[in-house]
């Protein structure tokens, strides 16, 4: 850990059941008179908050135009969209659902006052042009509590297929211009979407909590957010799951998570995520939940033969002990050995797929493997041991 780091900017925040009323105040303090909405397939709609938020709409002052993402956003339908609103005297930008959602915002956000293609600017496969950070209002709302995007400065875009890509759309100025989390929204994810981006959100704080570049403001910001989290989890995903105030504390949790990843960075889960994501249609939370465990396992194994006295076992004691049934463990060694044990329980009673529920075969892992990023991770695994993790997920 360092104390001489660089912190990214967090918007202005609103936290809490009924803070959607501040859709209102956010168009009305732009003078926004043409608003793009940009919402998920259908979930609002069923929990009838989309008429809820066209009131918030008109109550501005303001006409609004609807888009639809329905999964993870591809630079096709960021084109797309980009081509369609050009010059349409759009003046602000506001996207309300998951993860994907909030993505297509940040993108369409930065591409509308230029009309020219993503891909000019899209990192490592693009064509290489500087964005030039001029980008629209954008107001982030989740629905979902994982990816953290509505504090990150990133909109990550794919291509699935066997040339495909996960990559990033990034300016500082992409961070969102403000955010709403409101637990009234956050109640109709399905339990298996819950479970899938909680893992994430929680692979999301354990990640920049371990990183070398971790600084004591990020891992002040990560362990409130594993506070909130952690106890929440599975509530979220059983009997907790219609509780307003459960929801906010995993939306809080993922909102720490998205500042955590921005500031210190992330580990081998997400070194993996990107070329899964590329290559085969297997979305962000699935790929982190279900690898998690097993990557906590070969970082543990790989600490224990080749780097025992590195910062990041008091790191992973800390954690264990916070975790139901650790806060009694008194040695490192069993601590550690608790959080990983947990994980991997957590990742099979939240019955989160497989690797090869999508597709991955045996075939595919040395590919995957050469493709891996190890930065920020608390050791560099050896490909083996990589392709020890995936085989453990078939």
């Amino acid at each position: 850990m360092t104390v001489s780091f660089s912190f990214a900017r967090v918007p202005p925040i609103h936290c809490g059941t009924g803070t959607l009323k501040e859709v209102t105040a956010w168009l009305r303090s732009l003078k926004a008179e043409s608003v793009l909405l940009l919402t998920g397939r259908a979930s609002l709609q069923e929990m009838g908050q989309l008429s809820v938020v066209m009131r918030l709409i008109d109550d501005a002052g303001a006409k609004h135009s609807n888009v639809i993402c329905a999964g993870e956003p591809s630079t096709e339908l960021v084109d797309q969209t980009t081509q369609q609103w050009f010059g349409q005297g759009i003046d602000a930008v506001i996207g309300i659902g998951g993860g994907s959602v909030i993505d297509f915002g940040k993108a369409i956000a930065a591409m509308i006052p230029h009309g020219n293609s993503v891909l000019d600017h899209l990192e490592g496969v693009g064509r290489g042009l500087a964005h030039s950070g001029i980008t629209l209002p954008f107001l982030a709302i989740p629905t979902t509590s994982g990816t953290g995007g509505e504090v990150s400065k990133n909109a990550v875009l794919s291509h699935v297929g066997p040339d495909g890509y996960k990559k990033s759309l990034r300016h500082n100025n992409f961070v969102p211009s403000a955010v709403i989390l409101d637990g009234s929204l956050l109640t109709g994810a399905a339990a298996d979407v819950t479970a899938a981006c909680g893992m994430d959100a929680f692979t999301q704080l354990l990640e920049p909590f371990l990183s070398p570049t971790a600084s004591p403001l990020s891992d002040a910001i990560v362990w409130s957010g594993l506070q909130h989290l952690v106890p929440n989890l599975r509530r979220a995903c059983g009997e907790g799951s219609t509780d307003p105030q459960v929801r906010l504390h995993m939306a809080y949790g993922s909102l720490c998570s998205g500042i955590g990843l921005a500031n210190a960075g992330l580990g081998i889960v997400h070194g993996l995520a990107g070329p899964i994501g590329g290559w085969f249609p297997m979305p962000h939370g699935v790929i982190c939940g279900t690898l998690m465990g097993a990557a906590q396992q070969q970082n543990w194994n790989a600490l224990k033969q080749r780097d025992p006295h590195n910062p990041a076992v008091e790191r992973m004691a800390r954690v264990g002990r916070l975790l139901p049934g650790g806060s009694h463990v008194t040695q490192n060694n069993a601590a550690v050995d608790h959080l990983t044990d947990c994980l991997v329980q957590w990742v099979d009673e939240l019955k989160i797929p497989r690797l090869s529920d999508y597709g991955i075969t045996h075939g595919d892992l040395d590919r995957i493997v050469g493709a891996a990023s190890n930065r920020n991770n608390p050791i560099a695994l050896t490909p083996s041991e990589i392709k020890t993790l995936l085989e453990t997920r078939l």
